[in-house]
């Protein structure tokens, strides 16, 4: 690479970086379903035509920017699940639902954008996908793991109907080998529920019901999905 295409390169980036960051201006004080990429460009003392080089419309830049929200807090996820040994699967399991939660509430609105209300006229491409993984990729890779060790329980309730123990044999297969059906599928419950108690307390669902207690609650919680996920 010459030094010109390098400084095209950088120059690139620095000016998608800017409008990704301008959009999240806009989105947190007015909302992702009125962002407008006029209105960004405005901002930024751009003409229109120059920034549709860079995305070239609205959907592109929300899709840029819901992957990005995805890999944060996927990055975030992934941190916490580094930093406590497979030993500790329960542990292990908690600190990486304290991490969601944390990354959520120091980021709210890029949270709104992921596991918010969906923004009208707006469908996520698959290219999201692989970046929506990697916080239930987590939540797997500890059960995962607790299994491989001989720490994995069998998760409690009634035996899962023959459709969804299929269809988690199936998940299993392509992301947890090993990993037996009814672990896959409370580990997919699980996932569900944090996102609801993460999402409860972002959007304000818990006022004037849990205040004082909310990092107990929280933890509390935690502790009874990884319980459900057969973790010790």
């Amino acid at each position: 690479m010459t030094a010109i295409q390098g400084a095209r390169e950088r120059a690139r980036r620095e000016v998608t970086a800017a409008i990704k960051e301008e959009a999240r201006r806009r989105i947190a004080a007015e909302g992702a379903a009125k962002l407008s990429l006029r209105a960004v460009a405005r901002e930024l003392g751009m003409a229109s035509s120059a920034l549709y080089r860079y995305f070239p419309s609205r959907d592109d830049l929300l899709t840029a920017l819901i992957i990005d929200s995805y890999d944060a807090l996927g990055e975030a996820a992934e941190a916490a699940l580094a930093a406590v040994p497979p030993t500790e699967p329960a542990r292990r399991w908690t600190e990486v639902c304290r991490a969601v939660r944390a990354w959520a509430l120091a980021h709210p609105h890029e949270y709104a954008l992921i596991h918010g209300t969906p923004v009208p006229g707006y469908a996520a491409p698959a290219d999201t996908n692989r970046a929506g993984a990697r916080v239930p990729l987590a939540l797997l890779t500890v059960a995962r793991d607790a299994h491989g060790a001989g720490l994995l329980g069998t998760p409690p309730g009634e035996p899962l109907p023959e459709p969804v123990r299929a269809e988690a044999a199936e998940l299993a297969g392509e992301y947890a080998p090993g990993l037996p059906a009814a672990v896959t599928a409370a580990v997919a419950a699980a996932w569900a529920q944090l996102i609801g108690l993460v999402s409860f307390e972002v959007f304000g669902q818990f006022n004037g019901v849990v205040e004082r207690s909310r990092p107990d609650f929280f933890a509390h919680t935690a502790r009874g999905l990884a319980t459900a996920a057969g973790l010790p």
